[in-house]
């Protein structure tokens, strides 16, 4: 009956654990289908082309020189290599402006050809239509369209993925957001965390510790959500304050509420690791002469100096990944920060206030997918460093 037992066990145990790597790889294979078809678009919304004078050609349109003629930053087409004419930009809804209901027919059948001699008659106009009313109109030049490189959306320094006519995708702002809140967090986290760690573990009273140890790890249980609000509430008002701010949401209130959060993982993690220094180094330190704080940076800390690292890497991934609490008070403007005390904006606060907006399939529901590739490598790259501190601390001991 013994060796039924086990051959049962084992036998959910490997499906159990086949099951969830498949599902794994199935996730990430998934995760990256939608990701790379973002490649696939073309830098022109769907159903519309860009539509010049015949005597106005220009070979290719960059989605940022795009954005600049339909936001009138770029006046004249010899700034992008054109001839020396003014730049006229034309959508749909301005036909109204030309031609009256009447003209253009009850159910705009008239519309085409009414477009078409506008843009044949204007000889610095772009404009944005339609690909059905364009098609088959002679003397008219369509820039050729092509697919959103991936060094524009890479290298781009600008995310605007709802820009028309073409939308932009640059995820540098967003990297640098996260890496930016991330890295304070920690260099906030970790002076604090180590110090709580070593009271509690080399300092405190045992009754202290039993009473402060349940306390951190209850911190672990509260929902990120509460965090953000605590942040919104208290410590965005301190710092709009302190620093005579207009407006409090920004990179430091992040990386403050982010601290707090890798707190206790930081000081579990590394109070586990000083606990598992042997009673005997810590007497031969005293023997020879050595105070306790002598033991402690001297004998205590290098011994445990894999475990602790292990925590800050811990707590660096509890940082990078965290959602909610980021949105809330870091202000969401994807720009790159120059200042810890600008608003900026986070991979995961994107996708979080982003996906629900985003049309299934569309370019900027794949750049959201690209975006949770680029976070699943940040967070292997740090799974990878805690195996190899974690395989090193193993060899030490």
């Amino acid at each position: 009956m013994k060796k039924i037992v086990d051959k049962i066990a084992r036998y959910v145990f490997t499906v159990s654990g086949f099951t969830t790597s498949v599902v794994i790889l199935l996730i990430i294979g998934f995760l990256f289908s939608e990701a790379v078809g973002l490649f696939k678009n073309s830098i022109v919304e769907d159903g519309y082309v860009l539509a010049l004078n015949k005597e106005n050609p220009v070979e290719k349109l960059s989605a940022q020189q795009i954005k600049e003629l339909f936001d009138e930053e770029i006046t004249n087409w010899k700034e992008i290599n054109g001839r020396d004419i003014p730049v006229e930009t034309f959508r749909l809804e301005d036909l109204t402006k030309y031609y009256s209901e009447e003209e253009l027919g009850a159910e705009y059948e008239h519309a085409g050809d009414k477009l078409g001699d506008i843009i044949r008659r204007t000889p610095g106009i772009v404009a944005f239509v339609p690909t059905m009313l364009i098609e088959g109109q002679k003397d008219i030049y369509l820039v050729p369209d092509h697919t959103i490189p991936v060094g524009d959306v890479l290298g781009g320094t600008e995310w605007f993925p709802t820009a028309t006519p073409s939308p932009i995708f640059g995820i540098l702002p967003l990297v640098s957001g996260t890496l930016w809140v991330s890295f304070f967090a920690i260099l906030i986290a970790l002076p604090f965390g180590l110090a709580i760690s070593i009271y509690m573990s080399e300092i405190a009273h045992p009754k202290v510790h039993k009473v402060l140890k349940p306390i951190i790890e209850l911190l672990n249980g509260i929902p990120s959500v509460v965090y953000g609000f605590f942040g919104l509430a208290v410590i965005v008002p301190l710092l709009q304050q302190t620093f005579n701010l207009p407006v409090g949401e920004s990179g430091l209130a992040g990386s403050i509420v982010l601290a707090i959060m890798a707190l206790p993982t930081i000081i579990t993690v590394a109070e586990d690791a000083m606990r598992s220094c042997p009673q005997t180094m810590r007497e031969a330190s005293l023997a020879l002469g050595a105070s306790q704080w002598q033991t402690i940076y001297k004998v205590v800390v290098p011994f445990s100096i894999s475990g602790i690292t292990s925590g800050v890497v811990l707590g660096i991934g509890r940082a990078v990944g965290e959602t909610m609490a980021v949105l809330m008070v870091t202000g969401n403007a994807a720009v790159i920060p120059s200042s810890i005390l600008e608003p900026l904006r986070t991979i995961p606060a994107t996708i979080a206030a982003e996906l629900g907006e985003a049309p299934a399939g569309g370019a900027h529901y794949q750049s959201l997918f690209l975006l949770g590739v680029i976070l699943f490598f940040i967070t292997l790259f740090i799974n990878m460093c805690v195996e190899v501190v974690s395989s090193r601390n193993k060899f030490q001991k």
